[in-house]
């Protein structure tokens, strides 16, 4: 692992728990604003756009609608439609050989003229379902029919007063009643030998031959704690302009239609004139003209029974949903990726744009998911994966703004105290040796500190100065003393030779004994190297040659090269005096080891034989790890 890697792993670690406790208590408030219903008319808005806009499928030929419409009722000039007429309406189908009819049209009293051929007519339609209303209050069939031609036709709306939901059995104190769908499914379906049977995997739901209805449950996919009394359906509305053949009772009177539209098929008859009211309100399909948001009846009833025999005979999708763990599994999921998008994203544009490419993703497949018949929660996702990607980027931008402010103060204290260290604490060490060791008169030694007092405050003073400059000037500059400042961005070999120069000229006492001075400074590969680590270079020989100048007694030799050699720089500082002698490490030594750790070099300083120093970084050639 190259140098700096593990500090930069910790450093993503911190961060990512920046915003990993906001992102988990986001996706725990989302999970509690769901499972409190909060979220119920959202997810069922768009589970309602999601049904309106998937691909048109074709017309459901297997059933055929005769409705009643506003000129029907003109011609005829009487409403409820008398018992007479609808018992022509009836014979006249039965006569094209229907496979059944189901009549949705009240019958609870006689309509005159004509309920005795009502009546008769009844008693000789063994196919034919009627309705009757169970919930909450009763409206009774037709007394003639015995109860398995009877299916009642009882909707339950949502709190939002839209149908999104069909019942096919329900308990009553007479008996356990069945849908008119159901009824009308399961005559179709026994001709196919397909019979209405108990559920395998769930007992209490129904089925017909291996397709097993999915049975709606008080938090089934969107809802929350909802009523799930006798066997209900989530209703997967078939799709498209034209779902189901249409006719009047005109076409049929005056035989205006195909016979083969009614020969084997399913016949519902039911109102479909305006002015009679008999609508359902949903915006999972297209409305019924001139009925904007609602559908008439008699066609929800087709939609009911379309469902069922479309699923049993051509394994059309009923819409079911995930077990509860995994529809917070796939929420924690979105969450947690959301929390991601905001960690990895370095600028609020590339969140946006992340979030948007995820928020899509996750848009496409919940729609897709939903047309192959599994509602997945898409309103918790989108909302979690919104307020983690995008409201957590605030807060990952302020925390990388406060490191970067505190990392960048850092620096200047770092910056600040080595030029200090190189320069005005050098001064400041010579008064003090000066009054510790008392070699001089009182007479002399006032003038010298005077002098080292005035030289420590014009130091002092160039470093305000120096610190006082733009901030981008001092990232590519050097202070080194007497008002010296040296451009980073120079040849490192020309830099590493003023310092040397400059440092040379200091008023260090070891330096006056110095008679051969030996330099060679090589053209170096800059292509590895940047600005700070130049920097460090450059105190790397300041120090190394301060050291030389305050603990090289007696040196008269010094030899400073950089130069390479099989594949390694080498910066040496060889000197011939006395050299240092305690073993303890100081700050500058501690800074060299750090810089050959970055460089993934090496840092010695060794006493030589007879006497003398050895101050060295060695570094490879060519390495990219900083880059």
């Amino acid at each position: 692992m190259y140098p700096g890697a593990w500090r930069k792993i910790k450093e993503e670690i911190t961060i990512w728990r920046v915003g990993a406790l906001p992102g988990i208590v986001m996706i725990a408030l989302v999970i509690i604003l769901r499972l409190i219903g909060s979220m119920q008319p959202l997810e069922w808005l768009a589970f309602d756009n999601f049904l309106r806009i998937r691909p048109e499928e074709p017309v459901d030929e297997r059933i055929l609608l005769v409705g009643i419409n506003e000129d029907d009722i003109r011609i005829i000039q009487n409403y409820p439609i008398p018992d007479g007429d609808l018992a022509a309406l009836l014979l006249k189908l039965q006569s094209y050989k229907p496979r059944v009819i189901g009549l949705d049209i009240y019958r609870d009293l006689p309509v005159n003229p004509g309920h005795t051929e009502l009546v008769a007519a009844l008693q000789n339609l063994p196919n034919l379902i009627a309705i009757e209303k169970v919930l909450p209050e009763q409206i009774a069939a037709p007394a003639t029919l015995p109860p398995e031609q009877l299916g009642f036709a009882d909707q339950i709306l949502d709190s939002d007063g839209k149908l999104r939901r069909s019942l096919l059995g329900t308990p009553t104190p007479q008996a356990y009643k069945l849908s008119l769908s159901l009824r009308l499914a399961q005559i179709y379906l026994a001709h196919e030998n397909l019979n209405l049977a108990n559920g395998i995997r769930d007992r209490a739901t129904m089925r017909f031959g291996d397709t097993e209805i999915p049975r709606f449950l008080p938090n089934f996919g969107g809802y929350v704690r909802t009523d799930a009394g006798g066997v209900q359906v989530l209703l997967n509305f078939r799709s498209g302009q034209k779902r189901f053949r249409i006719v009047s009772l005109t076409d049929i009177t005056s035989k205006n239609f195909n016979p083969d539209w009614i020969r084997d098929r399913i016949v519902i008859i039911g109102i479909t004139a305006p002015s009679r009211k008999d609508f359902i309100t949903t915006s999972a399909v297209r409305s019924s003209k001139p009925a904007a948001g609602r559908v008439y009846g008699v066609e929800i009833q087709a939609h009911a029974v379309s469902q069922i025999i479309s699923a049993t005979l051509d394994s059309r999708p009923l819409l079911k949903t995930w077990d509860d763990i995994w529809e917070y599994l796939w929420i924690v999921a979105w969450g947690v990726l959301g929390i991601m998008i905001a960690g990895l994203t370095k600028s609020p544009w590339t969140n946006l744009v992340f979030f948007s490419l995820a928020s899509s993703s996750l848009v496409v497949v919940s729609y897709y998911l939903l047309i192959w018949g599994w509602w997945v929660p898409i309103i918790p996702a989108v909302l979690v994966l919104a307020l983690n990607s995008i409201e957590l980027t605030a807060l990952y931008q302020y925390d990388r703004a406060l490191r970067s402010g505190i990392k960048v103060r850092q620096t200047i204290i770092e910056r600040t105290f080595e030029t200090i260290h190189n320069g005005p604490l050098q001064s400041l060490a010579k008064a003090s040796k000066l009054v510790r060791n008392q070699d001089l008169p009182v007479e002399k030694l006032l003038p010298e500190l005077e002098k080292e007092i005035d030289k420590l405050t014009h130091e002092l003073r160039g470093i305000y100065e120096f610190l006082q400059r733009e901030p981008l000037t001092q990232e590519t500059s050097l202070y080194l003393g007497k008002s010296l400042i040296l451009n980073l961005q120079d040849p490192v070999h020309e830099i590493l030779y003023q310092v040397y120069s400059c440092t040379l000229e200091r008023d260090l006492p070891c330096f006056k004994s110095i008679r051969v001075k030996i330099r060679n400074f090589e053209p170096i590969d800059e292509q590895c190297l940047n600005i700070e680590v130049k920097r460090g270079l450059c105190r790397f020989l300041e120090e190394a040659l301060c050291n030389v100048g305050k603990h090289a007694t007696g040196a008269t030799r010094l030899e400073v090269t950089c130069t390479a050699s099989e594949g390694w720089y080498t910066l040496s500082i060889v000197d011939d005096g006395l050299g240092i002698k305690s073993s303890q490490e100081g700050r500058g030594t501690q800074q060299f080891r750090n810089l050959a750790r970055q460089l993934k070099g090496k840092f010695r300083r060794v006493a030589l034989f007879p006497k003398g120093s050895l101050c060295e970084l060695s570094w490879p050639v060519a390495k990219f790890w900083w880059r």
